[in-house]
């Protein structure tokens, strides 16, 4: 069997956590998109090119609310910066491939996407998880949003299944991982972050300051 398509296979196997979740989620907010009033054009086309679970549930009341473009940039800067450390951190392990591959790779780095292409050296493997997860994002905001034109739902707390998402991320990881450094770090910048600089503007001083204790302290974290 060739190497491609056992990456494939593999990336299909690795992925199917990702996708329960994303497809759900995914049509959580096709259904709120489309009770503002937004079709599943508009649940494709904020999947392609926004593809940020937080970010896109924000801009629901951007569009709504008028948001000025200076506005929602700084809004997606504060919302997504820790993607711009994802980035970062893959820079060294994918400095052999090039063009719009990489350059797409990149810019899929999500949360779930990166969990896993982090623990891979094999390129097409980490391409085809990139590719599957946005799939199964876009495929999930596309459901939902034709279902919210045809059929009634209260949409009250809808909004809160991301959040639960990362709870249940942090939990996994918590049981699964025998050091914990990272996590109370993590934990302890970003309430200390929110009590100094208020909810919203504490998450890139929080970013900022986990970076830092981060490398601080590797040389614990690494044991």
């Amino acid at each position: 069997m060739r190497a491609g398509s056992l990456n494939i296979r593999r990336a299909i196997h690795d992925t199917i956590p990702v996708m329960t979740g994303y497809v759900v989620l995914g049509i959580g907010f096709g259904i709120l998109l489309s009770t503002k009033g937004y079709d599943a054009l508009w649940a494709f086309a904020t999947g392609i090119m926004i593809y940020s679970g937080t970010m896109q549930f924000v801009c629901i009341d951007m569009f709504t609310g008028g948001t000025g473009l200076l506005s929602a940039a700084g809004t997606a800067l504060m919302v997504s910066a820790r993607h711009v450390f994802y980035g970062i951190s893959m820079s060294e392990r994918w400095r052999n491939i090039h063009g719009l591959k990489k350059a797409y790779m990149i810019y899929a780095l999500t949360d779930e996407t990166y969990s896993l292409v982090c623990e891979s050296d094999d390129e097409d493997y980490c391409f085809w998880v990139s590719l599957l997860d946005q799939s199964y994002w876009v495929t999930g905001g596309v459901i939902g949003a034709l279902l919210g034109e045809v059929l009634p739902f209260d949409t009250r707390g809808i909004d809160f299944a991301l959040t639960a998402l990362f709870v249940s991320i942090c939990v996994e990881q918590w049981l699964n991982s025998e050091n914990h450094y990272p996590a109370i770090i993590g934990l302890t910048s970003s309430v200390l972050c929110l009590m100094i600089f208020g909810a919203g503007n504490f998450l890139i001083p929080a970013m900022i300051a986990i970076t830092v204790m981060l490398f601080a302290l590797r040389g614990k974290i690494d044991v």
